[in-house]
């Protein structure tokens, strides 16, 4: 796997009170934009299956049977 570097400023006694009770910084970092990026890719998600339901919702019911049942025949 490639890395990258990245700088965080953090005040001294943050920094210090970290070490001394043994908490690994970058542990942290890494963990937090990690699940900063989930977060994200989730509300995206929920945003694209917004639009979808509003563009389904102005389609006829008949068509949407119509073009799922077509799917299920070309599998």
């Amino acid at each position: 796997m490639e890395t990258a570097v990245i700088t965080v400023r953090v005040p001294k006694s943050l920094k210090e009170e970290l070490r001394k009770r043994g908490i690994e910084l970058s542990e942290v970092v890494r963990k937090a934009l990690e699940e900063e990026l989930r977060k994200r890719e989730r509300k995206e998600l929920e945003g694209a299956a917004t639009r979808l339901g509003e563009l389904f919702s102005r389609m006829p019911e008949d068509d949407i049977v119509r073009s799922i049942r077509q799917q299920r025949e070309q599998r």
